[in-house]
């Protein structure tokens, strides 16, 4: 899978448009992803999401990088991969283009503020 653009609230994937945060697997998209609270990410927020195998797992916290990673979510994907990266989404969704092409890539991207 590739990120082709990114903007405040829009993104596409492979030629496809999706307008609410997402999450990407090695397995595939899931769209309409939603957190407990809508700035604030728990591990809570990704169970069941994340595949065994991960190699880097990435969140994208929004394009003014509001959304904040809390220190279980923290946690979870550090268990989960061996290398984290959080950075704003535009950075993040670069850095998942990167990642993605060598290693099992897992992407959470907060697509607005």
């Amino acid at each position: 899978m590739e990120i082709e653009f990114y903007d405040f609230g829009k993104i596409v994937i492979d030629g496809k448009a999706y307008y609410r945060d997402l999450l990407i697997t090695p397995s595939g998209i899931r769209e309409g992803w939603w957190r407990r609270s809508s700035h604030e990410l728990r591990a809570e927020d990704l169970k069941g999401f994340l595949e065994e195998g991960i190699e880097v797992a990435i969140v994208g916290t929004g394009r003014y990088g509001l959304m904040k990673v809390l220190p279980d979510a923290v946690q979870l994907l550090k268990g989960a991969a061996s290398e984290l990266m959080i950075e704003r989404t535009a950075e993040a969704c670069r850095a998942y283009n990167d990642r993605s092409k060598a290693k099992r890539t897992f992407a959470a991207l907060h697509l607005t503020c």
